[in-house]
């Protein structure tokens, strides 16, 4: 069963103390159906993550041919899963165009989650958005 996005958000509302939200991320992490080892490749691997992070796009046309990003993730560290959770619930589904106009640091701003996070795992946050971005403009140049 996947998370939703206004279930993490009610969640991280309802969940006050960063001790319990860290927990609630392992937890998401820990929903993430698994990669197989033929998906653990380079080719999906995402750069600049400090942790291991593989990312897959599967990429459909709408009804009206608009390209719509789905996308599946993994990581070998446990708060960076749940971190690729929130990054897949956030921009899986959504069509190209959305994917490019979302507001990323609004979003996380909400959740309060930058402040919260190492340098690194910023990095590595703004690395995986960074890629799913760069996969909606190579998907809407395609079209």
């Amino acid at each position: 069963m996947k998370t939703t996005l206004s279930e993490i958000f009610e969640t991280f509302e309802f969940l006050d103390d960063w001790e319990d939200r860290y927990k609630y991320l392992i937890d998401l992490g820990k929903e993430l159906p698994e990669l197989t080892e033929g998906e653990r490749t380079d080719a999906n691997k995402v750069r600049g993550c400090v942790s291991q992070v593989w990312l897959i796009t599967t990429i459909d046309r709408g009804p009206d041919g608009v390209p719509v990003l789905t996308f599946r993730g993994d990581s070998d560290a446990l708060i960076v899963q749940g971190l690729v959770a929130i990054v897949t619930a956030l921009f899986s589904g959504k069509t190209a165009q959305d994917i490019l106009n979302t507001d990323v640091e609004g979003f996380f701003q909400t959740l309060e989650l930058q402040e919260h996070l190492t340098p690194q795992r910023s990095n590595g946050l703004k690395s995986m958005v960074g890629r799913i971005r760069s996969d909606a403009q190579t998907a809407l140049a395609a079209a």
